[in-house]
């Protein structure tokens, strides 16, 4: 931490953009909750990704504490893979649907 205070303005910059960050993090988790399909719940879960590191970043200018940037970088890393994997997951998912049909059609 460092021994300077944040100057007014900032300080309340930050708080209000953490408020907001909270604001848009329950939104998005009850996005993953309500659904309805996955492409939905994916989008969500990388927003959450997203707005975490954000949050981390906001956590850094506030505080002065360099290691929370260092989370952050991973976490973003993290959450990009997790979406690959899902689109992949969705991709297969979604030939293998087509693909039955495709068999239930020729029958």
């Amino acid at each position: 931490m460092t021994d300077e205070t944040l100057p007014p303005v900032l300080d309340w910059a930050v708080s209000i953009s953490m408020a907001l960050f909270y604001a848009a993090m329950a939104l998005a988790f009850v996005r993953i909750l309500i659904g309805p399909y996955l492409a939905d719940r994916v989008v969500a879960l990388d927003l959450l990704a997203v707005l975490l590191v954000g949050l981390m970043a906001l956590y850094t200018v506030q505080t002065g504490y360099s290691a929370f940037l260092d989370v952050a970088i991973m976490l973003a890393l993290v959450g990009f893979l997790a979406t690959v994997a899902f689109a992949l997951y969705g991709e297969r998912r979604h030939m293998q649907q087509l693909e039955r049909r495709r068999t239930r059609d020729e029958r």
